[in-house]
């Protein structure tokens, strides 16, 4: 006689550990705190995990510094022309560029996990910032409240990405698909390039909007003002920044030529604009630049009712592009040194670094890929890399700010419109539609939207199809009938595998969704077709389907 298994039924668990359940597999699925659990030194441990630099300074060395201080000279040399380059982008002054890369990459790299990411600013949120502020204040009109209320819109980035670092919600940036990413930057790129058309033909006269029609109709209504002086200039420097960039595609060594050609680019103009007196030339600078570290600026910060929903739109809106971009670009370079970044943590330091950057006159500031693959290339070793820029951001700041001032705006624009070329990735939009043409089409609407009615319309027409895809796929599931490969154990579809077999009376179904309120009618009348198709196809044959068996494990 067989023995019998008894068999152990726990209670039920209570509402209260359920949810505790939940929430810890939702907001911590990687259980941080295991880690240093049952370690002795618990405080300690807690301390370098919560601020990483506390955990790689202990073994730093004069070696490793060698590496780091080569890299963070290295992209100085490009953070001084890109800050003074996207500073005019976001319609504000100049030196607040070069602030942005004083402060910041010193909070990052207390509270960064990233060794190789270089904290800047970056051209999409300072174009998006200047066209959502730009809406309720012009620049023009009011500069100082305009500048106001761009710190205001940066305390307020930092404040939503920090919330969603300490709440674990990095959930919220997945969101923003690959595809709705390529799309953005691709539009965003085309009307920056557009854009600089008013420094490249010196325009005086030019639209607020951001649009592809109006900027176009601007350049062209405004023909008068067209001066050929700055269109050479900017041409030339134009010519000499993109034979850099093919320099470094054709020999990666050479990386360096390309890092420094946008300094050379301004060193050269300013040379230039002093010496030939460009301002008699209708060739426009950059103008004072004054010496001095980062003035306070928590006291201009603006929380009036009128102004606050545009500071809020603005502040969520870059908040989470900034971190889709810059957990992006941190995790690419990690992986190629096969290592793990924690993408919460970065979210806590880019709030951070942001909230405090609106204390010190700084505006929005992120990790920007064109100054991470220098500084990746440039050998550094840890975040110490961004301390040694600061350092040296200091030291213009202190001593040599002004003699950026003769900058011309249209060497200024030729950088711009080099490193934007970099971001039209049409080899990718080219792949996408070769492998999923739904997702080139949340692409294209991120793309055309942003380049034709207004970047935040882009963004959102991107997102929602983004959104309504995942609910199609969900809701409308992909059913597949499996059959048997000979001499096998596996099971797979028979219209991919036509010699894969059945078996009598037997219908075997994958599912590629589990099964939830939003999709079981659709499942019970697809499996219903699937019987009738089945009994049609074997009227011919004695067979007829006795059971039904349904593949629940979502593979497909």
């Amino acid at each position: 006689m067989a023995e019998s298994l008894s068999v152990n039924f726990s209670g039920p668990k209570s509402f209260s550990t359920k949810l505790k359940s939940k929430c810890k597999e939702t907001l911590f699925p990687d259980d941080p705190f295991k880690q240093f659990r049952n370690e002795k030194h618990r405080a300690i441990k807690a301390l370098q995990y919560f601020i990483p630099f506390f955990e790689w300074i202990p073994n730093y060395n004069l070696k490793l510094l060698r590496y780091d201080v080569l890299a963070g000279i290295t992209i100085t040399s490009l953070a001084i022309p890109q800050g003074i380059s996207y500073a005019k982008l976001a319609s504000i002054p100049p030196i607040i560029g070069l602030y942005s890369s004083f402060v910041p990459p010193l909070v990052y790299a207390v509270f960064g996990s990233s060794k190789h990411l270089a904290v800047g600013t970056v051209a999409a949120c300072s174009l998006l910032i200047a066209d959502t502020i730009g809406q309720k204040v012009p620049p023009k009109k009011d500069p100082t409240l305009y500048l106001h209320l761009v710190f205001t819109a940066t305390f307020f980035t930092g404040i939503f990405q920090t919330a969603l670092g300490f709440l674990r919600l990095g959930i919220l940036v997945d969101f923003l698909s690959h595809s709705t990413i390529t799309g953005f930057m691709g539009g965003t790129a085309i009307i920056i390039c557009l854009q600089q058309l008013k420094g490249l033909f010196g325009l005086k006269h030019f639209t607020t909007k951001t649009d592809v029609v109006s900027v176009l109709h601007a350049v062209f209504s405004n023909r008068k003002e067209w001066r050929w002086e700055s269109a050479v200039i900017g041409i030339s420097f134009l010519i000499f920044l993109q034979f850099t960039r093919y320099l470094k595609n054709r020999k990666p060594k050479l990386f360096w030529v390309s890092a420094m050609a946008p300094m050379v680019t301004v060193v050269v103009g300013c040379l230039f604009a002093y010496f030939a007196h460009a301002e008699k030339h209708g060739i426009q600078i950059v103008g004072d630049l004054r010496k001095g570290i980062n003035p306070p600026s928590i006291g201009y910060l603006n929380f009036k009712s009128e102004y606050l929903t545009v500071t809020v739109k603005a502040g969520i809106i870059t908040a989470l592009i900034a971190l889709a971009e810059g957990i992006a670009i941190a995790r690419s370079f990690a992986i190629m040194q096969n290592e793990q970044i924690d993408g919460n943590k970065e979210m806590i330091a880019f709030g951070l670094m942001n909230i405090v950057g609106s204390f010190t006159s700084c505006y929005l500031t992120t990790g920007p890929f064109s100054k991470t693959a220098v500084n990746f290339n440039a050998g550094c070793k840890t975040a110490m890399s961004n301390v040694v820029m600061s350092f040296c951001m200091m030291l213009v700041l202190l001593f040599l700010a002004p003699l950026f001032s003769y900058t011309p705006l249209v060497a200024l624009s030729a950088i711009i419109m080099s490193a934007m070329f970099g971001l039209i990735n049409y080899e990718e939009a080219i792949l996408l539609f070769k492998v999923d043409k739904l997702d080139f089409s949340i692409c294209m609407a991120a793309f055309l939207g942003v380049a034709f009615i207004s970047m935040d319309i882009g963004l959102m027409l991107s997102v929602g199809l983004a959104l309504l895809r995942t609910l199609i796929y969900v809701a409308r599931p992909a059913t597949c009938k499996l059959g048997k490969i000979s001499d096998s154990n596996l099971y797979l579809d028979t219209e991919q595998y036509q010699h894969a077999q059945g078996f009598p009376g037997i219908l075997i179904l994958q599912l590629g969704s589990p099964i939830y309120f939003a999709n079981c009618n659709y499942i019970r009348e697809r499996v219903l077709r699937w019987i009738r198709d089945e009994q049609v196809l074997s009227n011919s044959k004695p067979d007829v389907i006795e059971h039904v068996l349904l593949d629940l494990s979502g593979r497909m």
